[in-house]
């Protein structure tokens, strides 16, 4: 797993007016949460925008060093700009070791091309980038994969038919067989005989 540090510095002015001036001085305002008290913070921005092109950020614990101190984080939310591409606020939630965090990670999808699906002209659609999961900092994977290589022409692919690792399970699925949605499908291209 990709290892991120984001720097930071505590900030006591806040509002509006205090967001605007730390954002014309390059900087990012933001709040870090979780077993103990909540702190504004401001990030460098040019920093934060580097790491968010990163595929594993989103994904990752990461290391805050808040004021020469580093403690682990994950990030929750970002608030973006509606049309310039400015991130307008930063969260983040401090992780213990010993709870369980949610968070999104990506779904990759693999084997396709070795399923018989595939080589009778099939194709795959993806409806799902990423999936929440629950687990403990330590069990955090970096991606989730979805084996395809037994899909059969027609077949829709499940939350349930994704294989996790130990410690980790998917939140949609703690709340019963109705919320096991589609991850994606394979399907036959127009023009394309049916059938195996």
């Amino acid at each position: 797993m990709a290892n991120f540090t984001v720097n930071a510095v505590a900030r006591d002015d806040q509002g509006k007016g205090a967001s605007r001036r730390l954002r014309r001085e390059g900087l990012v305002p933001g709040i870090i949460y979780g077993s103990s008290e909540p702190k504004a913070i401001s990030v460098i921005g040019k920093d934060l925008y580097r790491m968010l092109l990163e595929d594993g950020f989103y994904s990752s614990i990461l290391t805050l060093n808040l004021d020469g101190q580093d403690q682990p984080v994950i990030i929750k939310d970002l608030q973006r700009h509606p049309s310039k591409p400015v991130v307008l606020h930063a969260d983040f939630q401090r992780i213990d070791d010993n709870q369980k965090i949610k968070l999104q990670v990506p779904l990759a999808f693999v084997n396709f091309e070795k399923s018989a699906a595939a080589k009778a002209a099939a194709k795959f659609a993806q409806e799902a980038a990423t999936v929440e999961i629950s687990c403990l900092p330590k069990d955090l994977p970096e991606v989730l994969e979805v084996e395809l290589s037994k899909i059969e022409m027609g077949q829709t692919a499940h939350l349930s038919d994704i294989t996790l690792p130990e410690g980790v399970e998917i939140v949609a699925l703690r709340r019963g067989e109705d919320h096991d949605q589609s991850v994606g499908y394979c399907y036959a291209p127009r023009g394309a005989k049916a059938g195996k």
